[in-house]
């Protein structure tokens, strides 16, 4: 019929040629890819064993920004967050490389690097001690069972290197205590306390001691131990790569004693 013609001839002048249809589809998925990982959801990957057991190297993890649009990090949460100064070197700073990749990692369509991923075991106003007579973090005086997430190493719960006597806190406001669940192999608050282990650490990176810019070893008087909440990107939900080791992660029911 020559209305239904009409409408037919009407389409297909309104219809956008092939190319300028992908480009539009393509132009969506990045501003929505865009949306997400700034809004919503963030892909990261592990690149040491400072997480394991529970996280190990080369691991994908996502993390959820929702929780914290109103509400603060809380104990047992598995957190990412920037790097709160110097604790990372210029290499562990460093983000995907690749066009491709660091292009894809804007976008959140690629994992991110060049931050950190610890477990929060003080929020403000705790005081966190180690340790006692059965090796265990004392969270305000309350023993912390952390033998279901973390790895068997020393005999104690402290940090990479030091002694098993030390105690960090009141933390500040605005504030969060993190370490990682591989005790001994995890350069968190609890090694940032002392001034030695941060010589310690510029030494295995290299460094000269006479050389260093001062600022890069942190004032050493135990402040560099805080992570800023401002800082926390948000937390871990998932760990989706590989697939053999697909989980969905919630904090130890060993927190709930703290509470």
């Amino acid at each position: 019929m020559p209305e239904e013609a009409s409408a037919d001839k009407a389409r297909k002048r309104h219809a956008l040629p092939l190319w300028q249809e992908s480009l539009l589809l393509m132009g969506l998925a990045v501003v929505l890819a865009l949306v997400v990982k700034t809004f919503l959801v963030q892909a990261f990957y592990i690149p040491s064993g400072s997480m394991e057991p529970g996280l190990e190297v080369n691991d994908r993890i996502l993390v959820q920004k929702v929780s914290y649009w109103t509400g603060e990090p809380e104990r047992g949460d598995i957190v990412v967050f920037e790097d709160p100064g110097s604790w990372l070197s210029p290499a562990e700073s460093a983000g995907p490389t690749g066009a491709v990749a660091s292009t894809l990692s804007r976008i959140g369509l690629y994992p991110a690097g060049g931050h950190l991923v610890k477990r929060v075991i003080g929020v403000a106003g705790d005081t966190i001690t180690c340790c006692d007579d059965q090796g265990r973090l004392l969270v305000n005086g309350e023993p912390l069972d952390s033998s279901a997430f973390i790895r068997n190493g020393r005999d104690c719960d402290g940090p990479m290197v030091a002694s098993c006597e030390w105690s960090a806190g009141p933390v500040p406001e605005g504030s969060v205590f993190v370490m990682g669940d591989h005790r001994d192999d995890s350069a968190d608050s609890s090694f940032h306390l002392s001034c030695d282990l941060s010589k310690e650490r510029a030494q295995r990176r290299g460094d000269q001691a006479e050389d260093a810019d001062p600022e890069s070893a942190g004032t050493c008087d135990g402040t560099d131990a805080w992570v800023g909440t401002d800082l926390v990107v948000g937390k871990v939900f998932a760990r989706v790569w590989p697939a053999s080791r697909f989980s969905l992660l919630d904090k130890p029911e060993a927190f709930d004693a703290l509470d």
